[in-house]
């Protein structure tokens, strides 16, 4: 009995108000407060708190009730793109941890650069900031293993 209880004054807590209600409250708490009641008073016989009734006079006081509406569209808008971008994140850290495996060296690194540059038509440096690899090393041309520049044949003696 007392968790039911419990879960209903939560949903409560968490219903959503249209903008008309929203504006409506305002008004009627005003009148109350008018006719000279307190703002607790009248924000309990409008059956909100007076930290609501303070918060919603600060941000919609002066709207009209499209105005609220639209704000209320767009405040949900933010907030439902938010979670995605935090979703997206993390999928990003997920792809980030596994390519670390896979992508352990520059030379695989550089190779899966040009192939993402030849794919997907990105650029360069987009490409080297998704799989990890700085630019200066995706241009510098790898050295020949077991190879010196004192090692490779001079002009003249080829020539002679």
């Amino acid at each position: 009995m007392a968790n039911s209880l419990r879960d209903q004054s939560r949903k409560c807590e968490s219903k959503k108000r249209t903008a008309e209600s929203v504006i409506g409250i305002l008004r009627t708490v005003d009148e109350l407060m008018a006719h000279g009641m307190t703002a607790a008073n009248a924000a309990q016989t409008a059956h909100i708190t007076e930290m609501t009734y303070y918060r919603w006079r600060k941000r919609y006081e002066g709207m009209s009730a499209y105005q609220v509406a639209w704000l209320m569209r767009l405040l949900d808008s933010n907030a439902r793109l938010l979670r995605q971008l935090a979703i997206l994140k993390t999928d990003k850290r997920i792809l980030v941890e596994v390519s670390r495996q896979f992508l352990s060296t520059s030379t695989i690194r550089r190779a899966w650069v040009d192939h993402v540059r030849a794919t997907l038509g990105v650029s360069e440096r987009r490409a080297c900031q998704v799989l990890g690899q700085h630019r200066s090393t995706q241009r510098k041309i790898p050295k020949i293993i077991g190879r010196s520049k004192y090692s490779q044949p001079s002009a003249r003696s080829a020539h002679a």
